[in-house]
């Protein structure tokens, strides 16, 4: 169910406290304690140099993405209460319109189904990131 008058996505400033704090709210929840990914692997140099989006809901945030300048697509998350309501899929276009290169990612494998409806390639073999098997996907 789609229902984008309960949520929106903007631009967010990892510079400010209050962007960066959300931000860090989102990707902490699903990242760090849900799928266990060491929290030192969490937060890079990428952060600062990222466009980073963000979707919020009843002035809470709700999903995270970041465009590198590569145009890589990445640290897309959505905290579990507002999964199945369109916000990723949201969240996947807006960050393509961001890209300032061709865009790839690297998903998660239970997640190649989601990327692939998008119109992402799987691109060589999967391999490991934080403990979880990855798959490099290119933008058809």
């Amino acid at each position: 169910m789609t229902d984008q008058a309960a949520w929106q996505i903007r631009i967010a400033d990892w510079g400010t406290s209050t962007d960066r704090s959300a931000l860090e709210l989102v990707r902490r929840e699903v990242f760090i304690v849900e799928q266990q990914v060491p929290e030192a692997l969490e937060w890079d140099e990428d952060d600062a140099a990222a466009i980073h989006l963000l979707a919020v809901a009843d002035h809470k945030p709700v999903g995270t993405a970041r465009v590198l300048p590569s145009g890589q697509i990445g640290r897309m998350a959505v905290r579990k209460p507002w999964r199945g309501r369109g916000i990723g899929k949201a969240l996947l276009l807006t960050a393509i319109e961001h890209c300032s290169r061709p865009p790839f990612l690297h998903a998660q494998v239970h997640a190649i189904a989601f990327y692939s409806a998008a119109g992402f390639l799987p691109s060589g073999d999967v391999f490991d990131e934080a403990g979880i098997p990855h798959q490099r996907m290119v933008l058809a």
